[in-house]
């Protein structure tokens, strides 16, 4: 589906999209907003709200604008009741594209995927992490990469750019740069008070490089 709508407390509104199912996206063109722009139905997506209180929304599982169906990689946001496509392909299945971790690039952004987990950091940027997707090379499996989106375009900012890396896990309750969660989809994940993100399970790979349900805790300082 991608159907829109908003719940006021007491009632729900249809606010745009389809009321069928299996609906190819509308991109228009990339970073301009238009009233006929519309994300393609899809399920696993990734979304934020970022300080603005502006709604964003990443790939999934769903129909590109071919109608075609896999794995996306497009990036929008909805302001003023339009959506505008910001980054990332108007085609299924496509691999990532990392440049240096840790630099800026415009040529930037994560492969496609479903399962993902995100948040919004103190500074408003937008953080997303692994998801069952395409890594640097076109491989289909769990990813562990993590980047962020800081309005402008997207960062590779640690994890692997292939696919089922396992686990690093380090000494328990001591954090070190070594550390990363192995390849997953579909973890939970919560921040707290002090702006620190969390993340627990979700199905991937484990430290042995074993794949199956995870049931590990972990914490994430930026």
């Amino acid at each position: 589906m991608n159907d829109l709508w908003k719940f006021d407390g007491a009632e729900w509104t249809w606010i745009g999209g389809s009321d069928l199912p299996n609906q190819a996206g509308s991109y228009g063109s990339q970073g301009t907003p238009s009233a006929s722009n519309i994300p393609g139905g899809r399920e696993g997506a990734g979304v934020w709200q970022d300080y603005n209180g502006t709604p964003w929304l990443l790939g999934g599982w769903g129909l590109d604008s071919s109608g075609n169906t896999g794995y996306m990689n497009d990036l929008w946001s909805y302001t003023g009741a339009l959506w505008t496509w910001e980054s990332g392909s108007n085609l299924v299945n496509q691999p990532g594209s990392y440049g240096t971790q840790g630099e800026a690039n415009p040529t930037n952004t994560p492969g496609a995927r479903q399962g993902g987990i995100t948040w919004t950091d103190t500074a408003g940027e937008l953080w997303l992490h692994a998801g069952a997707g395409f890594d640097a090379s076109g491989n289909l499996h769990y990813l562990n990469d993590l980047w962020k989106f800081n309005g402008a375009g997207w960062i590779w900012i640690g994890g692997s750019n292939g696919v089922d890396q396992p686990g690093i896990y380090g000494t328990q309750g001591t954090a070190d740069p070594a550390n990363i969660p192995g390849g997953r989809e579909g973890a939970m994940t919560w921040k707290d008070l002090d702006g620190d993100q969390w993340l627990f399970g979700g199905w991937g790979i484990d430290a042995l490089g074993e794949e199956g349900d995870l049931n590990d805790l972990w914490q994430y300082l930026p």
